[in-house]
């Protein structure tokens, strides 16, 4: 009888065997002998230069759970093209079997009961295993580490530590670039301090001085890595001033500065770059875009929209890799550099699996000095739940409605807003509830957990916007996250409308009342981008709702009707 243990190895470095995007047979040819962490993690080499990439950690440095999306839709020319493809039709796509490693990984089929088996994932103490595993294979001088950025915010550490926590960590992983998102909700002068004691370079070709209208920080650099030269170009998210408080960051511009990017792209080849990458936190159809209308890019590491895919999208000949979130995976990608240009590749999604790689030592004693003065907080168990608690998805998830029944319980409100964040880890039934858990789904520079009154005519307004944002056709004017989660309040939304248009039906669900547009609401929420919003923060409202209701129960949230 195989362990857990033996089972995952097994089935996972049959995937590694047998084809380098995971997807396939292997997972109906499960090996009948437990397989050592060398077969996990092998991979056939190509060529001389290896790019390894990691994005969106949000700061989580132990094993966790994190359930990917059931419902990420795609709208206009991308409807029904990966990364907007889910659940049982990404089985299909990429020919995963149900039940498999990979199905648990990479989809929300089935995950309650895959978790039982397959465990934890993640832990930055195995991905340093990983990374030291390819760098010993390649040589240090043939391998580029890059981060993609919201790596610094996310965990209760690093709000304690205003991100020292993740940048002494991160530090002893040697990356050799990193880019960047909610590291700047630490404000202007905390930025300033941890970039300046990176021993690596922060590129940020796309945010500008706004006193000098010159550039900020450092666009792009080249390496010398496996005989080849490669740019490396860093891109910032281009609307951080807007889905984040500008006031944190008041000297600074950002944007997307398309022109910028094929601006340094010619800079880079005129100084004999062999190949382009654009280290990037524009999220996955901003990269699309840009991939198509700006040549010469080689490589699009992308980020933000915590996507995972087991293969490369390519766009005008560009490489576009989505490396997904919270540790899960660790993206290797062996380039073959012949004549000063790409003449071949290898990839492989690494998926994490915590109890399969070995935890790397020193790492491991690191992580535990740096959560040492916090561990007893951490740990204290706050309560358990019943459900499933994800929030990963385009509209509500199970750990939004309960933090939006702690917003209208703890605040005496009527309707609840909490923001369509995308991090935030997942908890099982029957977990427990801890003090970690629910900052993991908290964790920010800017919690208040505001009371006010809106009209009808505002919430509604509220939810056009933010629906124009994620569903716009055109990938350059959507400015990340996901819609705006509530309570108290139901909805139907067409996403394929246009702005105005998409949001009807809303209903106050107390009274299965219409909402009317001249009538004033009492509304709770938290993370206003105002500087002089006031309330207690987020976690303290959530606490104190699970210690007066410790048993979590949620009843199936059926208030956001998706038209078409």
């Amino acid at each position: 009888m195989f362990s857990r243990r033996e089972f995952l190895m097994a089935a996972t470095a049959t995937s590694a065997l047998l084809g380098s995007g995971m997807a396939g047979s292997w997972s109906r040819l499960l090996a009948q002998q437990a397989l050592s962490e060398d077969q996990l993690l092998q991979m056939e080499a190509k060529g001389q230069l290896t790019l390894v990439h990691i994005t969106d950690i949000h700061a989580q440095l132990k094993p966790i759970y994190f359930r990917e999306p059931s419902i990420n839709l795609g709208i206009g020319d991308v409807a029904g093209k990966p990364p907007h493809v889910t659940g049982a039709d990404f089985l299909k796509l990429y020919n995963i079997e149900p039940g498999s490693p990979d199905a648990y990984a990479l989809t929300s089929e089935d995950f309650g009961a895959l978790a039982g088996s397959y465990g934890k994932m993640g832990g930055m103490d195995r991905v340093a295993t990983v990374i030291k595993r390819i760098r010993a294979e390649r040589g240090d001088d043939n391998v580029l580490l890059l981060d993609g950025g919201d790596t610094w915010q996310g965990s209760y550490t690093s709000n304690m530590t205003l991100g020292q926590d993740m940048v002494t960590v991160m530090n002893a992983l040697k990356p050799d670039a990193m880019t960047g998102h909610w590291e700047f909700t630490y404000g202007t002068d905390r930025v300033q301090e941890l970039i300046e004691s990176l021993p690596f370079a922060f590129l940020g070709s796309n945010i500008y001085d706004n006193e000098w209208d010159e550039p900020a920080f450092e666009a792009w650099k080249m390496f010398e890595r496996g005989g080849a030269k490669v740019a490396v170009i860093g891109q910032a998210f281009p609307y951080t001033p807007i889905a984040n408080p500008r006031w944190m960051m008041p000297g600074w511009s950002f944007g997307i500065r398309e022109e910028d990017v094929a601006k340094h792209v010619e800079e880079a080849r005129e100084e004999g770059a062999d190949l382009v990458v654009l280290l990037s936190h524009n999220g996955f159809d901003v990269d699309r875009k840009l991939a198509s209308r700006v040549d010469g890019i080689d490589v699009i590491l992308t980020g933000h929209t915590h996507d995972a895919l087991p293969e490369p999208v390519i766009v005008n000949d560009t490489l576009v890799i989505a490396s997904g979130s919270n540790g899960k995976f660790v993206s290797r990608l062996d380039l073959d550099i012949r004549d000063g240009k790409l003449a071949g590749y290898a990839y492989r999604l690494i998926p994490i699996f915590s109890d399969v790689i070995t935890p790397d030592g020193e790492m491991a004693a690191l992580i535990d000095q740096v959560r040492a003065p916090y561990e007893q907080d951490l740990s204290r168990v706050l309560g358990k739940t019943e459900n499933l608690l994800y929030r990963r998805g385009n509209f509500n998830g199970t750990f939004d409605d309960l933090i939006c029944q702690a917003l209208l319980e703890e605040r005496d409100a009527q309707i609840a807003l909490s923001p369509g964040f995308r991090w935030g880890t997942s908890l099982l039934p029957g977990q427990e509830i801890t003090f970690e858990d629910v900052h993991n789904a908290c964790a920010m520079t800017y919690p208040a957990a505001y009371r006010s009154t809106m009209s009808g005519q505002m919430l509604k307004d509220i939810l056009e916007d933010v629906a124009d944002n994620l569903f716009n056709k055109d990938p350059y004017y959507q400015q990340g996250g996901d819609m705006v989660r509530v309570g108290g309040m139901g909805y139907t939304i067409d996403p394929d409308k246009e702005i105005g248009e998409r949001i009807t039906n809303m209903t106050l669900l107390s009274s299965d009342e219409a909402i009317d547009p001249a009538r004033d609401y009492v509304v709770a929420g938290w993370a206003s981008v105002n500087e002089e919003t006031e309330g207690p923060p987020i976690w303290d409202v959530v606490e104190s709702h699970i210690s007066k209701n410790p048993v979590v129960r949620l009843p199936d949230n059926q208030s956001v009707t998706l038209a078409g």
